[in-house]
């Protein structure tokens, strides 16, 4: 078979192309080195979907921004993945300050971002009792809000599969070649013919761009360490809280998320190594001691987990284009922040290049845009959940007790393609509480043994290498 698009990665970034390019009679395919669906750069994204307000208003980036904002809201919409508007404040602590927030004011307006407006003081102690009583004005961008980057990036191709493209797991791209009429894709699993093809590799994008022949970038990663708080700390701020910008990053924020546990973070680390997702005390000092700038009352205490992400740099600026020496590669790299808000504008970009280069864009007839919500319990009214229990009494077995996740929502997570515990875990939130799995995970490593066909000595954490059980005494 010669598919007419490849899509190399399934990022939140890939995973909309995928959905976007569904939309049309075309045969898709996307291929992931890694065991499950967005197991890079996107699941360590903190979920904020921002206004536009913080990016110069020349770049790539902040256009999609804006364009990706409004996006969003119908996306979540038919996938039934809950996006919150929670508002944006960029906190001021002098006079200076206020004027830098009004430049960045004037840009934001100046892309579209609707509704800025500079609030003072008692604004902010009404609607924000807990940041500091430093804070003399901030800059509010209502239309800002959260959302699950890997629930997004799962919804979007379970979306795209209905429709009729193709996902191929632990399939990593080793090399890559050009015939006259199509490219030739090589993995392990075998190779793969297209038409055109769509780099969306995120870290590696440098990378795969090099096997095709094309070296005019190269792709840093930046480390960014973040801390998670009690979901008793939920309603500590009621709106993302943000520091001015540097040149290099938003700072350290206070990150309100949609499973409920706030955040703060991240850290802006220049790295040679695109594994390093070490924490550090280093890294854990400067977070805090700048969260406690924005909310003083916040103790490490209420940390109860952290990680490190890794976003791909390459300048300034996102890289989204058609590669005119290798006719039919298009490149998507670069894509840090704000990605996650800009990928539904990167998807229709992409189409919109694939289509200048000679690829026939026909609409289906019948696009399946909507797909059933899924259930989470911790997300739900105990009203709404007696009933899903009479209906169905797996929703009664209660398997991680921290954040109220069902047997049947492990078993369904499973059925939509969950194969290890961290697929379970960014689908349910199972393992993602206090305890962090200590009493759940010997039960969900049976569950995905009995569901999936496997041995329990089978079951890993995130894919070959990061098993759990190293041997069974039946076997000595």
């Amino acid at each position: 078979m010669i598919y007419d698009v490849i899509v190399i990665g399934s990022g939140v970034v890939g995973s909309s192309i995928a959905r976007e390019l569904s939309r049309y009679r075309l045969k898709i395919a996307v291929l992931e080195k890694e065991e499950e669906l967005s197991f890079g750069v996107s699941k360590s994204n903190s979920g904020i979907i921002h206004p536009g307000t913080q990016n110069p208003p020349g770049l790539l980036k902040a256009r999609l921004c804006v364009q990706g904002n409004a996006l969003i809201r119908a996306i979540s919409m038919e996938l039934g993945v809950d996006f919150k508007e929670t508002g944006q404040l960029v906190v001021a602590f002098s006079e200076d300050d206020t004027g830098r927030l009004r430049q960045i004011m004037n840009e934001g307006s100046a892309l579209g971002v609707p509704d800025l407006r500079i609030v003072d003081s008692r604004w902010l102690r009404e609607n924000e009792p807990n940041l500091s009583r430093d804070a003399i004005s901030a800059l509010y961008a209502p239309t800002a809000g959260i959302i699950s980057p890997y629930r997004l990036a799962y919804d979007l191709c379970e979306n795209a599969v209905r429709n009729g493209v193709r996902i191929f797991t632990g399939t990593k791209v080793t090399a890559i070649s050009r015939a006259e009429n199509y490219f030739e894709t090589i993995t392990p699993e075998g190779a793969f013919r297209s038409r055109f093809l769509v780099n969306a590799a995120g870290l590696y994008a440098d990378e795969i761009s090099a096997m095709a022949g094309i070296r005019n970038f190269k792709i840093a990663s930046r480390k960014g360490e973040e801390f998670i708080l009690d979901k008793k700390k939920a309603n500590m701020t009621r709106h993302l809280l943000f520091p001015l910008p540097s040149k290099t990053s938003k700072g350290v924020l206070v990150i309100k998320t949609a499973d409920g546990n706030p955040m703060i973070g991240p850290t802006a680390q220049d790295m040679n190594d695109k594994e390093d997702l070490s924490t550090t005390t280093e890294g854990l000092k400067k977070v805090f001691d700048s969260a406690r700038k924005l909310v003083p009352s916040l103790s490490e205490d209420d940390i109860i987990a952290y990680f490190a992400g890794l976003r791909p740099v390459v300048g300034d600026d996102f890289i989204i284009r058609h590669e005119d020496s290798v006719r039919g590669f298009v490149n998507v790299a670069g894509i840090q922040s704000p990605g996650l808000t800009a990928a539904p504008a990167i998807a229709v970009m992409v189409c919109g290049i694939l289509k200048d280069r000679g690829l026939a864009m026909r609409k289906k007839l019948f696009f399946v845009k909507r797909r059933k919500k899924t259930v989470h319990l911790f997300s739900v009214p105990l009203s709404e959940t007696e009933k899903l229990i009479k209906k169905d009494k797996d929703y009664g077995d209660i398997v991680c007790r921290c954040e109220m996740v069902s047997y049947k929502e492990v078993k369904d997570a499973v059925t939509h393609g969950a194969k290890t515990l961290d697929g379970i875990k960014f689908r349910t939130r199972a393992q993602a509480g206090r305890c962090h799995g200590s009493f759940c995970t010997t039960r969900l490593m049976k569950i995905l043994a009995t569901e999936n066909g496997l041995r329990v000595k089978d079951v890993t954490k995130r894919g070959r290498g990061s098993e759990i059980v190293k041997g069974d005494r039946r076997d000595g």
